[in-house]
């Protein structure tokens, strides 16, 4: 039988293959980022409350404890919203890669949050792939809109998981999730009810098949079920390993979109220098990592 850390770690190969998936959902969808957002976090909360209720979970909560989830809720509304606006102005592969810069962030954020000082190969890690989107930035410069949003999209994703990690310290993930997904909706809301093409537009309400299929795929299987199965797997994996895992997301999204839009994601020969060295740090955690643990003496994730 597979050891239960093992099992952990293949899940959560499994969690950045959706989430991969979902860069290719943002492009075939066909409506923008903000109401996307909207839709992918009200049908999620739904489903999440349905969950919740057959599992008999609680979802009483303590008032100071829901405006923490409020605004961890803030934060990944609008970590989506830039993830998707950087598709919608550059494309899948630009926006996973630019996303990836979650570990140089996430390797200043831990240490705050978890009191720890800063392990010297979390900076290195860092640093080599801020290397990496030099080099893309160098060559893909038409695309500086998308780099722009999709590194705004990469700080809220790791500051998200960082505060996520210590919410779960203490809460149920499946609670956790719907207090962030319906304070996300009602953090929308109120710009919408404002924005010109918010909910007065006449067609908000009414999609085209396609974008509702996608949606609800989205919003079940890369939302409702992924943020369950992530937060839950924060309690065996660090914070930080999971955001630099998270990478690989940029190799399993980029193969789906070369074959699904092969036009559209064909990139220079220094994108994919740059992508290269992100994998790079990927590997290189996991044989450090593994190491430090050999030298702790027991199988505690040290990180």
């Amino acid at each position: 039988m597979l050891g239960d850390k093992l099992k952990n770690y293949l899940h959560l190969h499994l969690l950045v293959f959706i989430a991969g998936f979902t860069a290719i959902l943002g492009k075939l969808i066909t409506i923008k980022a903000i109401p996307l957002v909207w839709f992918r976090m009200l049908i999620a909360g739904v489903l999440m409350f349905a969950f919740i209720k057959f599992s008999k979970i609680k979802l009483k909560i303590s008032l100071k404890t829901f405006f923490k989830f409020a605004i961890a809720g803030i934060v990944v509304a609008l970590h989506w919203i830039t993830f998707f606006g950087a598709i919608d102005v550059s494309n899948v592969s630009i926006t996973l890669v630019m996303f990836s810069t979650g570990a140089f962030f996430a390797s200043f954020i831990e240490p705050i949050v978890y009191k720890r000082k800063i392990v010297w190969y979390e900076i290195v890690f860092g640093i080599i792939v801020i290397v990496g989107v030099s080099i893309i930035l160098n060559t893909e410069f038409k695309y500086i809109n998308g780099i722009l949003l999709g590194v705004s999209s990469a700080f809220l994703s790791a500051l998200f998981s960082v505060l996520n990690g210590k919410f779960v310290e203490s809460q149920d993930a499946s609670t956790i999730s719907f207090y962030e997904f319906i304070c996300g909706v009602a953090f929308i809301s109120i710009y919408l009810a404002f924005a010109s093409d918010g909910f007065s537009k006449e067609n908000f309400f009414f999609l085209e098949t396609n974008d509702w299929i996608y949606i609800f795929i989205l919003a079940s299987v890369c939302t409702a079920y992924a943020f369950i199965a992530s937060t839950y797997i924060m309690r065996y994996i660090s914070p930080y390993t999971v955001v630099l895992t998270y990478n690989l997301e940029i190799i399993y999204g980029i193969i789906l979109a070369l074959l699904l839009f092969p036009e559209d994601e064909k990139m220079t020969p220094g994108f994919y220098y740059g992508s290269l060295l992100v994998v790079a740090t990927v590997l290189a955690n996991g044989i450090l990592k593994n190491r430090r643990k050999r030298k702790s003496g027991d199988g505690i994730d040290i990180s």
